[in-house]
């Protein structure tokens, strides 16, 4: 090796002198990053592996040292990178993702110190180990107020990582997917109108299975979840095998067909050529005919004799405004049976393979679809600039559920050990971000479940990979004390729906949120808790019709002041986002916003006050020298506003005293909730004693801040 080379592969991040395993290579894409923001680094391996999301098979990592002189291990993580059109199509936008190149392995990081760093590639595989050379890059100050965490003084509360509190304002928007009413374009439009009335949290789930965005998933060209058995059965000759192979079976009369149908639609390029290729087995029929929208008519292959397997490929060049892939079908010529396998669609010279969902044999855990991935990594991008905090509920449940019945069989183990593997690649792709808020490991997982271990093995695996620390959370299908109480889960959370023509209290929203917060503060009384998942519901759990019928979102707005004060750490998180947008209700997030700006209800304990005339309800906060407090009339609650038609009457002005504030002098400023507007101030003087105030008279509710000067 002469010197020039020495020095030229030194340069790229190259470890001249490694001679064991593969040359690796590291790059950052800048040479400074602000603290808290993204920097991207790539690695070159000169490797291709058959599943390279298991770290068993491959282990990449980087190692960091910071100017502090600590270390830390950062996993890297392959990618297919796409791009990315907007397309019209008709009345929608669809999005058009299409990939380029083969695939690549990055690292993402986000700084936490300011200064100085440097950066090591750390590969292991089967062929053994190799180290890239050293590079280095600056951190920078930002304006950035860092990760979410629970509050270092006041537990039960948010705050950034620079101690700023937070308190969550927001809602569900759970499905983002090309059939469903979000798409990618419609969901940044939705975070623009959230972050321009206030809002600043969201609960997006990664773990749709094949209906909208699902990282870890069956996504089946063959048939969806909803839609019954699939025609996918062992390979012949394939039954003794220990894992035997898996083939598409076609039998019935001769035109006897099936379709293939992604859940994502093939993308194409206009006026590339692509290969459509194949094997099938025939039994009976003579043929296998091809049906495909573009190109000329593709022609019969002929079946081979003796149950010996055919090899098929179809060229064709995709039409100047072809976008899309269209209809793809198959149907059988003659009789019988047919086996279908190793279908692939590519470009004629490429790597990527389009067709991806066709694949019988991709295992369902342990395998991360690319195109999701690169839809939750726009997802996040978006949120970012708009003040939006995610919280992301991960891991799709139906896939793990059966596992976990049984501590400590194979199936609970093997479970803990995806889901770490799953969580590996969670904090590798997009743990860099100040705005994921949190983890969330299940949607509405079976609370008879013994899941305790489970969420202390992965959690520990957390605590070690994750050294951003983001907060860790789940849900249940019916509030789980256990889940609450469990120390490595770091907020508290259940889902509650007022589901109407039931024995449960469903007529009064603002006892429904007492007695739903009550339950989450006695069994998470020192971490942060959150509804996750609230609003109007049939006894069946659909949408109820009288959410469509409240033209003022009454019960919207009043869940939204009801959940700020009752003791919980953030909003009632409304499920109905589609019903939410049509109604364009994000201006019922303004006017809380507006009120909650500054304000920090940490160290604060629950307000000691009472009226002297009138029966509102008053949920709110106090300190020694401030009250934060939310009164509303039980009169208002949505049954009597929505269904019985009755609005009630202006509160007369009444007398409230508060017990526990020092004396001094103090402004008072009472709140209009549906205005966001300061509709009076008062000056008191406290010398000693019971602080007393006049409240205004009133419609349905009212809010205000109590400040000593």
């Amino acid at each position: 090796m002469t010197v020039l080379t020495w020095f030229v592969l030194a340069f790229a991040g190259v470890n001249p002198l490694s001679d064991s395993g593969p040359q690796i290579a590291i790059r950052a894409s800048q040479p400074q990053v602000g603290k808290y923001e993204k920097l991207e680094l790539s690695i070159e391996t000169g490797r291709r592996y058959e599943n390279p999301f298991d770290p068993q098979e491959v282990d990449l990592t980087v190692r960091l040292s910071s100017p502090s002189g600590k270390t830390m291990v950062l996993p890297a993580f392959f990618c297919q990178d796409y791009e990315r059109r907007k397309m019209n199509q008709g009345r929608t936008r669809e999005n058009w993702f299409y990939p380029l190149g083969g695939g690549a392995w990055k690292a993402r990081f986000a700084p936490m110190e300011t200064g100085g760093y440097s950066a090591v590639a750390l590969l292991k595989d089967k062929i053994g180990t190799a180290q890239s050379s050293s590079i280095r890059f600056e951190c920078t100050a930002s304006k950035s107020k860092g990760f979410l965490t629970a509050g270092r003084s006041d537990p039960r509360f948010f705050e950034f990582s620079e101690g700023q509190p937070f308190f969550v304002i927001g809602q569900n928007l759970a499905y983002i997917s090309g059939g469903q009413y979000v798409n990618l374009t419609k969901a940044e439009e939705i975070f623009a109108k959230l972050s321009e009335n206030g809002a600043n949290f969201l609960r997006i789930w990664t773990c749709c299975k094949d209906w909208a965005m699902a990282i870890e998933a069956r996504k089946s060209a063959w048939g969806r979840s909803w839609g019954g058995k699939l025609p996918i059965v062992p390979i012949p000759g394939g039954d003794d095998a220990d894992s035997p192979r898996k083939c598409v079976k076609l039998e019935g009369g001769d035109g006897a067909s099936i379709n293939v149908e992604p859940c994502h639609p093939v993308p194409m390029c206009p006026q590339k050529r692509y290969v459509l290729s194949g094997r099938f087995m025939a039994d009976g029929p003579s043929g296998l005919r091809m049906q495909l929208s573009h190109g000329s008519p593709p022609p019969i292959f002929a079946a081979a004799p003796d149950g010996k397997w055919t090899q098929f490929r179809h060229e064709f060049v995709a039409g100047e405004n072809d976008y899309w892939l269209g209809r793809l079908a198959f149907s059988l010529t003659g009789s019988g049976k047919v086996w279908l396998d190793n279908l692939s669609l590519k470009e004629i010279d490429g790597a990527a393979e389009l067709l991806w969902e066709a694949d019988v044999n991709r295992p369902e855990r342990g395998y991360y679809n690319q195109v999701d991935c690169f839809i939750l990594d726009k997802v996040i991008e978006a949120a970012e600039p708009n003040g939006i905090y995610l919280m992301l509920c991960l891991i799709t449940r139906d896939l793990y559920m059966d596992s976990l019945s049984k501590v400590d069989s194979d199936e609970y183990r093997r479970a803990v050990q995806d889901a770490q593997n799953f969580m590996r690649y969670a904090v590798a792709r997009w743990g860099y971000s100040t705005g994921v808020g949190a983890w969330e490991y299940f949607n509405e997982m079976d609370p008879g479940k013994p899941t305790d271990k489970f969420y202390d093995e992965v959690g520990k695996y957390l605590e070690d990979i994750d050294f951003y620390k983001h907060l860790r959370t789940t849900s249940t299908w019916h509030p789980s004390a256990k889940d609450c109480r469990h120390g490595r889960i770091d907020i508290g959370q259940l889902h509650h729906y007022m589901r109407t023509e039931t024995k449960e209290d469903f007529k009064d929203e603002v006892a429904v949120i007492i007695e739903k917060t009550r339950f989450l503060r006695e069994h998470a009384p020192n971490k942060p808790v959150l509804i996750g998942e609230f609003g109007l519901a049939t006894p069946k759990w659909g949408q109820s019709e009288y959410m469509k019928q409240d033209k003022e979102m009454a019960h919207f707005n009043t869940s939204l002041w009801a959940s700020a004060f009752a003791g919980g750490s953030g909003t009632a998180m409304f499920w109905w986002w589609d019903q939410l947008d049509r109604q364009d209700a994000y201006g019922r997030y303004r006017p809380l916003a507006l009120f909650l700006k500054g304000v920090s209800f940490s160290g604060l304990d629950p307000i000691k006050a009472a009226l002297t005339d009138g029966d509102a309800r008053i949920l709110g906060y106090q300190g020694p020298d401030r009250a934060y407090f939310w009164l509303s009339d039980p009169k208002a609650a949505w049954w009597n506003l929505v269904v019985e038609k009755l609005e009630p009457a202006e509160t007369k002005p009444a007398a409230i005293e508060i017990r526990g504030l020092n004396p001094g002098d103090y402004s008072v400023e009472w709140w209009d909730t549906r205005a966001a507007a300061v509709v009076r101030t008062d000056r008191i003087s406290l010398a000693a004693g019971t602080f007393r105030a006049t409240v205004p008279a009133f419609k349905r509710d009212i809010a205000c801040k109590v400040k000593r000067q």
